[in-house]
């Protein structure tokens, strides 16, 4: 199903991220942890792109089954590094002729080591220009990245604002913000992309914290940044392993319920190829009656 379709059926929804296992063994975990999310009905299962496109293989093969085995809607994940104009067309008739019909399209990061981003000769240098060739050759639905606290390597706001809108223009059908975890910044940063004449649907990112070292890891990559009180929190609890999970999984619930009621079409969740947190968060929002009712079964 296309995620459009999708969106213009189902209020609010509920999405995974998923990123390609090194090995078959850790496959076939990965993919129970995809099956034991299936009975939540998510709108789709997004597949990460490896770095320099190292996954290619994987993110396929991992698209395929989540399609045919698993009977869930995949997304892959697709970035301009490392590769040609004419690199990027092969994996997108790949893509294609597997009956994949949704692409998230993304710049990607720099390599380790390098704070900028270089493109490949005949390569793309912005996501809006992958996205202006999807739009023009292929017929897909295609996802951009937002960013409610702003890219890392956006000067300012308005300038990172601006990027946004040309990845709109080109032909991006939804949004899927960057994980965050204060709501009001999500909502004003909605606003902004609102005035500046996004209309696209923006799906809120949440990463839900089950592991100390990981989330400060994550977020001084460029995630959200930890409000204090939240902060002072997982502090107080950093050696106590599962009082950090229980924390973050109530948290993220809370979060997630006051996106929905205050509007966000859906919320995506990044999962770190993990189930037992996100399953527990969405069922309790399942469970709760004012939700159910915007479910279509």
């Amino acid at each position: 199903m296309r995620i459009s379709q999708a969106l213009a059926t189902q209020r609010p929804f509920f999405s995974f991220e998923f990123f390609p296992p090194k090995d078959e063994a850790a496959q076939a975990h990965l993919l129970e942890a995809i099956e034991a999310l299936r009975p939540l009905r998510p709108a789709f299962v997004s597949v990460t792109w490896g770095a320099g496109g190292s996954t290619r293989a994987r993110t396929l093969e991992l698209c395929k089954q989540i399609r045919n085995e698993i009977g869930l809607n995949p997304m892959a994940h697709v970035t301009c590094v490392g590769s040609t104009r004419a690199d990027l067309r092969n994996i997108f008739n790949e893509l294609e002729a597997a009956g994949i019909e949704n692409i998230m399209a993304l710049r990607g990061d720099p390599p380790r080591g390098s704070s900028t981003f270089v493109p490949v000769e005949n390569g793309f240098r912005h996501a809006a220009e992958l996205i202006a060739m999807l739009r023009r050759v292929y017929d897909f639905d295609i996802g951009g990245a937002c960013y409610p606290e702003k890219h890392p390597e956006a000067p300012d706001e308005q300038t990172d604002l601006e990027h946004l809108v040309d990845k709109v223009r080109a032909g991006a059908d939804f949004l899927v913000s960057q994980f965050f975890f204060d709501n009001e910044k999500y909502f004003t940063f909605v606003e902004r992309a609102r005035a500046a004449g996004i209309t696209v649907p923006i799906l809120a990112g949440l990463m839900p914290i089950t592991n100390y070292q990981q989330i400060a890891r994550m977020t001084s990559l460029g995630g959200g940044v930890i409000p204090p009180k939240l902060l002072a929190e997982l502090e107080e609890r950093r050696d106590e392993p599962k009082a950090v999970e229980d924390l973050g999984v109530a948290y993220a619930t809370l979060q997630a319920a006051d996106l929905l009621r205050r509007g966000a079409p859906g919320i995506h969740f990044y999962t770190l190829n993990k189930s037992p947190a996100t399953r527990a968060i969405v069922s309790a929002l399942l469970a709760a009656t004012a939700w159910r009712t915007f479910i279509t079964r």
